[in-house]
């Protein structure tokens, strides 16, 4: 089985939880003998790839001018990845865009004449006009990165259309997914990690929405992280329910030694709260400050670590500040790599206070790490997790209450720990991976 996997974001250069979910499911993948050709809209640099052997990663065929092709061994041995070189650059003029355009029509002579017509009808319904507007608050014109994308990996498929599957990772690859499926015939999977309700609540993008709405509809199937994902997708999106799987996310499972807090100016006698993830509207940070606000009322010696980075991120800050509680509250700014380890290995109790969350591979990389947890009901791993605390992300008296009695009942801790990290390692990409390649086995007899 081959698989054209189109993913925007993979390790190092990561943003959230997507890039983990990519890697850790395509390395089970590769495990369980899957073929993938992973397209990236980002280079990989060798320097800062530790979890990928690089082989001859500068070698350009004359036909693939603009992507760079690389060959990996060891745990992602059946892995080939397609990196457009460079950083995605929007185009300012319809000239410049068509331009672009002009070079993939191009590719046309290499499809039979039934294909071609499709092709067309796919570039005059997704490019037609030339120019596009930006996409809000995601920033730059990334509305015409992801067309650009798109473009591209149109032309790697044309290139190399001995694949079975197509699957699409997220809003982003969407276009993508629909252009690749379309000009090749094959089946598309798209892989909903996120939604624009998700991120935005009720003031969705619309945009962003229809770009979601057409790729599900446009989908053989789709993979849902969790049944609340499923849910929205089935009544925000107007999706057969017979057309949605659920697939829940899984953690990569390491033994780990706790740390010393001290090494970070952190006092021994304290204890520490933390949360991890984007500061965003989506993630609650807002409730996790009043939260915490309510326990310092009560509990002297505790200390507050955010880390990550977001739109909400300095009015966050100025809110702890108002608080009066800023010297009691760590923003350490986006983490990657030994930093995320050594930050679950210091903290007492990991808090996800999400308003929605689809999934949150988070919750399980702290279980992994011995950590208790506390999370929103609001979140798809609500429904697979038994040993952890739970609690509506708008009762902040609740939220505190709890951070409370885990910070003072070291039994209660002690048993978080314990039961939670055994409930976590029956949590496996292996399992992911293989529900997913059933997904696949069932749509390419059909398509056949």
């Amino acid at each position: 089985m081959k698989v054209f996997m189109l993913g925007w974001e993979f390790p190092p250069f990561i943003s959230g939880g997507l890039g983990t979910a990519c890697h850790g499911l395509t390395k089970s993948l590769s495990n369980l003998g899957i073929k993938i050709t992973f397209v990236l809209p980002k280079p990989i640099e060798t320097s800062h790839s530790t979890h990928v052997e690089m082989l001859t990663p500068a070698h350009y065929r004359p036909d693939q001018i603009g992507e760079e092709f690389i060959e990996t061994t060891g745990e992602l041995k059946n892995i080939r990845f397609h990196t457009i070189q460079s950083p995605l650059h929007p185009y300012t003029t319809p000239e410049e865009y068509q331009k672009r355009l002009e070079e993939i029509i191009q590719q046309k002579k290499l499809l039979s004449v039934e294909s071609r017509q499709v092709f067309d009808q796919w570039l005059k319904k997704e490019f037609e006009g030339g120019h596009v507007e930006p996409a809000g608050h995601y920033g730059g014109d990334m509305y015409s990165e992801v067309h650009r994308y798109a473009a591209a990996a149109v032309r790697l498929a044309l290139q190399q259309p001995d694949f079975d599957v197509v699957h699409a990772h997220d809003w982003m690859t969407y276009p993508a997914g629909i252009a690749v499926a379309t000009v090749t015939g094959k089946p598309l999977v798209v892989h909903v990690h996120s939604t624009e309700f998700d991120r935005s609540g009720e003031h969705v993008n619309q945009m962003i929405y229809d770009i979601e709405r057409r790729g599900m509809h446009a989908a053989s199937k789709v993979i849902a992280v969790s049944y609340l994902t499923r849910n929205i997708i089935l009544t925000r999106y107007g999706v057969l329910g017979e057309k949605v799987e659920v697939i829940y996310n899984g953690v990569e499972h390491e033994e780990n030694n706790r740390l010393s807090a001290q090494q970070v100016g952190i006092r021994s006698d304290e204890k520490i709260v933390l949360f991890l993830g984007r500061i965003t509207m989506q993630k609650g940070p807002e409730y996790f400050l009043m939260a915490a606000r309510k326990v310092l009322e009560e509990i002297e010696n505790v200390k507050f670590v955010m880390a990550g980075t977001g739109d909400m991120m300095h009015r966050i800050i100025e809110m702890a500040a108002q608080m009066g509680i800023g010297h009691k509250v760590l923003f350490t700014g986006f983490l990657r790599g030994d930093d995320v380890n050594k930050v679950y290995q210091m903290a007492d109790l990991y808090v996800m206070p999400s308003v929605s969350e689809p999934f949150g591979i988070a919750p399980l990389e702290a279980l992994n790490h011995d950590v208790p947890v506390l999370i929103s009901k609001q979140s798809g791993v609500a429904e697979v997790l038994t040993h952890v605390l739970k609690v509506d992300f708008w009762d902040i008296q609740e939220m505190a209450n709890k951070i409370v009695a885990v910070l003072k009942y070291p039994p209660l801790q002690m048993t978080l720990r314990e039961h939670g990290n055994f409930e976590v390692r029956k949590l496996k990409w292996s399992g992911a991976a293989a529900r997913c390649v059933q997904v696949y086995q069932d749509l390419v007899p059909a398509m056949k």
